[in-house]
């Protein structure tokens, strides 16, 4: 692992590593390989030999006199140092025991996972580079955001392993790279820290209704960025726009599966590409890759245009390749569709949509399953008027989600099951991560009020990863919800280290005096409730006006 020396004199952060040879503060900072061999049961399974080709390099010279956006670019100095170990040259597997297919699986999943983290440290660090620091404020949210979701990346490449060496050695090979992350993140913290004490002018966030005269938009309330032709397609929220491209199931259409109208999309695309669903069941697996961004999809409501599907993990598939829906590039937004996966409880984890993309949002959506149901993998992301359905952990994730208006329905689990609402997945304390139910309705399914006798136990979530995050506020909680409100994952793991809270609840489920009495569960206060509301948690005024899609940024009451 590297080794950093750094110095605190005057309030600021000074990297002083700086390799020998470089002129005026050029830093070369994709420096690293590593070597990791397998040989279980003593016979050569693969060689994993990962080495980070890519070279950037930066200059310090610029920011001569100007110490606080040196300290911002010495932060974006550390970070891509984490594609050390990232970058997969070559695998090869000797082995053919029908056993280790699953680690193969898991192990192209984390070449693709990598692949993301690289290329999202690398977008980060030339928009630093390139496009100065002129927005000084919003810099610490998005380093914020995008390291988040690189230590969620390897956490999730280390899970897809099954139990044994290859997952040890492959979590021991990833753990320097998860420990620079975790002190980026201590970075930024102290750089926020820093910025908000000395009052620098435009930092801090910002509620655009609370601004009229704010900068980043114009007298319709619409940013300044965005064109002419897009500001007319968002001035009618409640207006469908002009679609690029329409899919019809029997014919009617451009195209007769989604799949086939995204493999058409044009490489090449100036603003946003709407696609328009007609109504019918579309039995098929969709991928918005990274690629294909500023994607809009919109269908004639959530119950009938439907896409469906029933990969599982039961039946062999990983849990992070058993989505119907995938979306993963950024700036996506999805109004009355239905996200299913028809698998059923006895299937276990079967996703129904899992969401990697930044500044997303869903509108008027549908999401069916049992366990597993939403993953809100990574980044920022919106849910308004959804119905999300399930049995076991069906809303899991490491995002950073606020869930506002919608319903939340708990359906019948298999026989000696319990039902958990969410799963968060915060595997560092300083992640910017975390899921929010705002106003949300949380219900039985009319296939668990026929068997309430039976005592099913519901909860309202259980820690998954060390750091778990949950708010639960300003909701409707039916009876359904066991008075301890939370679920331990396994003995007292995370007990102390997870952060779990309500604020201001009501419903035959909301009372909190038998609450469990763990560590980290809180009943909060106004103020720290007003955090993780849509401003400040997700920096929503920013991205979310530019989707057309309704929003309250601050509490109800």
């Amino acid at each position: 692992m590297a080794r950093y020396a750094s110095n605190f004199y005057g309030g600021s952060w000074l990297s002083t590593r700086e390799p020998s040879g470089m002129s005026d503060g050029a830093y070369d900072i994709c420096r690293c390989s590593w070597l990791a061999t397998h040989e279980p049961n003593g016979g050569k399974l693969g060689s994993i030999i990962p080495s980070v080709n890519n070279k950037v390099r930066l200059s310090m010279g610029s920011f001569e006199n100007k110490p606080i956006e040196k300290l911002l670019f010495g932060v974006m100095l550390l970070s891509p140092d984490l594609l050390c170990g990232m970058d997969v040259k070559t695998v090869s597997w000797n082995c053919k025991d029908n056993k280790r297919l699953s680690e193969k699986s898991a192990f192209e999943d984390c070449k693709e996972l990598m692949q993301d983290a690289k290329e999202e440290l690398a977008l980060s660090a030339s928009q630093l580079a390139y496009h100065g620091l002129e927005k000084l404020s919003r810099i610490p949210d998005d380093l914020n955001n995008c390291l988040s979701a690189v230590m969620s990346y390897q956490q999730t490449c280390i899970d897809g392993f099954p139990e044994g060496k290859l997952k040890d050695d492959t979590e021991k090979a990833l753990q320097p790279c998860k420990e620079l992350a975790s002190n980026s993140l201590a970075m930024v913290s102290e750089v926020s820290s820093l910025l908000s004490r000395i009052l620098v002018p435009g930092f801090g966030r910002r509620l655009l209704a609370n601004e009229s005269n704010s900068p980043i938009l114009e007298k319709d309330g619409l940013p300044t960025w965005m064109s002419h032709d897009h500001r007319s397609m968002f001035k009618a929220q409640d207006d469908n726009p002009q679609p690029n491209v329409t899919v019809a199931k029997h014919g009617t259409g451009d195209y007769e599966t989604i799949t086939e109208a995204l493999a058409n999309m044009p490489k090449l695309f100036e603003g946003r590409y709407v696609i328009y669903v007609k109504e019918g069941i579309y039995e098929e697996n969709v991928t918005i890759t990274k690629k294909m961004q500023n994607v809009t999809m919109y269908g004639d409501g959530s119950q009938k245009s439907i896409i469906t599907g029933s990969r599982n993990f039961v039946d062999g598939v990983r849990t992070f390749q058993t989505a119907t829906f995938a979306a993963l590039g950024d700036n996506f937004l999805a109004k009355s569709m239905g996200f299913r996966n028809t698998a059923g409880p006895e299937k276990h984890q079967a996703v129904a949509c899992r969401v990697q993309a930044d500044r997303s949002a869903f509108l008027n959506c549908r999401f069916e399953g049992y366990q597993d149901t939403l993953y809100v993998q990574t980044h920022r992301q919106f849910y308004r008027g959804c119905v999300i359905a399930g049995t076991i952990d069906f809303i899991f994730g490491d995002a950073a989600v606020v869930i506002q208006n919608c319903i939340i329905l708990v359906r019948q689990p298999m026989e000696n099951q319990q039902n958990i609402v969410t799963a968060q997945g915060r595997i560092d304390k300083r992640e910017t991560t975390g899921i929010v139910l705002q106003s949300c309705r949380i219900l039985a399914d009319k296939t668990l009020e026929s068997v309430q006798s039976k005592m099913i136990r519901s909860y309202l979530g259980r820690p998954w990863k060390e750091y778990s995050r949950t708010i639960v506020m300003e909701s409707t909680i039916a009876d359904i919800i066991h008075p301890d409100g939370w679920m331990p994952w396994d003995g007292d793991f995370a007990l102390k280290t997870l952060y779990y809270a309500e604020f201001n609840n009501t419903g035959a489920g909301a009372n909190v005096d038998a609450r469990v009495k763990w560590h980290g569960y809180s009943v909060m206060n106004k103020e720290e409730a007003t955090e993780y509301t849509v401003g400040p948690f997700l920096q929503g005024e920013s991205w979310i006006p530019a989707l057309g899609v309704p929003v309250h940024y601050g509490l109800y009451y």
